[in-house]
């Protein structure tokens, strides 16, 4: 690493090796050569005078970059695109009378960076689906343990742990949907020309529509896509992008939520990100347990919800058939975005792995919130014992309130059934009101819901994509 120069921490501290790869000079580079061997094969079996030989001397020299020689040449033409032709002439001079022929620079940048975002969507996917089996796991284990359920961040009727966790996953299933459109409908820019017109093809082929419409389908072809966008300019549309990167937006929402969650969580002591046994919390203060990796990951997540406006700005401000504003804007927001999303899950998926539940805690909680939970079905009792249910419940509002007081103002337990018990109009013993006090009465349907969730929509996902489950996961730097 040289240590005088800025690097982006997106690539020395949090994005995985084969995130990094597919952005990478070497990945771009070969895929520029990649798409002229392609052009240079469906011209030839086509009827233009390019030889076998010349595409297999392309084909011999595909994955070769030579570095030295595209900057010699470009600080001469201060083009890129030429100056890497020409370095690839130097290593196939046989072919290089026919390298680019009929092409514009789009044609390897713009196929390049289409290849190259599919490629990344499908990364992402399989890790997206590598946090959804933790979070699968999680879920089932923790289906029917009872928690306070929070609405405003004050607590309200008790869900499940387990229950919870479905919230998160139905962000992630939700995400996972768009990421599959996006791989599913992705099209090659294709061999368009200048201006989207086609009129160079068209004249190599002699006026011959048809052969021009076929090299488009050859190339998509042979790069692995089904289809070309049906018209385009010099590129393809910028919408594109700002759809691409508005589905990692959506990836960076889903994650920032379960962060946030958790942050508050791990304040509460109830759940905790996992934390290794020399890991320091806090230079100043030894005991602390900071959630450090839910807190990276929001701070990513915010970055890449801001990015996302960068192709949206660059689709809208376009001119005609191309202007060339979004290059140096797309070289940054594209890669990082895909970078940033990459490092998200990767911490997702470490902390999802190694959640820390805390039950008691979770229980004392539940125990101090549950007397007010409790209290309609304790009105109900009295009322079919011969009670005012009018008059019932604005004597428990009132003892509600005391209640509130003595805990609050007093710093004292939660004495309602105290209260209750020692009210005659109630006509319940303590035994009597204390049955009401179980707190897996008022989950509701929380162990079936999670039951239902992972059997009908995370389970057939989990098996569509069970090569995903076996990959390592990515060893967070810091």
């Amino acid at each position: 690493m040289n240590r005088n120069i800025y690097e982006t921490p997106l690539a020395s501290r949090y994005a995985s090796a084969e995130m990094l790869y597919l952005f990478s000079p070497d990945k771009k580079f070969t895929t520029w050569h990649r798409l002229w061997v392609a052009l240079a094969r469906g011209e030839m079996e086509l009827g233009l005078p390019v030889t076998q030989e010349q595409v297999d001397e392309l084909e011999a020299h595909a994955d070769e970059v030579d570095y030295a020689a595209a900057a010699r040449w470009e600080k001469e033409l201060r083009h890129d695109v030429m100056a890497h032709i020409h370095a690839y002439g130097e290593q196939c001079p046989k072919a290089m009378p026919i390298i680019h022929l009929g092409a514009t620079s789009c044609y390897v940048g713009d196929n390049t960076d289409i290849i190259l975002m599919r490629e990344g969507l499908v990364l992402l996917r399989d890790k997206l689906v590598k946090v959804l089996s933790y979070l699968a796991d999680f879920a089932g284990r923790y289906k029917a343990l009872p928690t306070l359920g929070f609405t405003h961040f004050q607590a309200a009727q008790l869900v499940t742990v387990g229950k919870r966790a479905t919230l998160w996953m139905n962000d992630l299933l939700l995400d996972l949907d768009e990421v599959n459109y996006r791989i599913e409908h992705m099209a090659l820019l294709g061999s368009k020309g200048t201006t989207g017109t086609q009129a160079s093809f068209l004249e190599l082929f002699d006026g011959d529509h048809e052969k021009v419409r076929a090299l488009d389908r050859r190339i998509a072809a042979e790069m692995g896509f089904e289809r070309v966008v049906p018209v385009s300019g010099q590129t393809y549309s910028r919408k594109i992008d700002a759809a691409i990167l508005a589905t990692l937006s959506g990836i960076a929402q889903s994650a920032s939520k379960f962060a946030n969650d958790l942050r508050l969580l791990c304040h509460l002591k109830e759940v905790e990100e996992p934390f290794e046994a020399h890991q320091i919390g806090s230079s100043a203060m030894p005991y602390k347990r900071n959630p450090m990796r839910c807190e990276r990951i929001c701070g990513l997540a915010r970055y890449v919800m801001a990015d996302a406006m960068n192709p949206a700005v660059t689709a809208a401000t376009q001119w005609f058939e191309r202007t060339l504003d979004d290059s140096a804007n797309k070289r940054v927001s594209v890669p990082e975005a895909f970078l940033a999303v990459d490092a998200i899950l990767n911490i997702y998926a470490n902390v999802a792995s190694g959640l820390v539940v805390h039950e008691k805690v979770i229980a004392r909680h539940v125990s101090e919130e549950l007397p007010f939970m409790a209290t309609e079905n304790i009105m109900m009792d009295a009322v079919k014992k011969g009670g005012d249910r009018q008059a019932l419940h604005e004597r428990i509002r009132q003892l509600s309130l005391e209640a509130g007081h003595t805990m609050k103002d007093k710093g004292l337990p939660n004495n309602l059934i105290d209260l209750i018990a020692a009210e005659p109009m109630f006509g319940l013993t303590r035994e009597e009101i204390e049955a009401h006090l179980d707190a897996a009465r008022y989950i509701g349907r929380c162990p079936q819901q999670v039951d239902e969730f992972l059997d009908q929509d995370i389970r057939p996902v989990l098996e569509r994509y069970r090569e995903a489950l076996g990959r390592k996961d990515t060893e967070l730097t810091v």
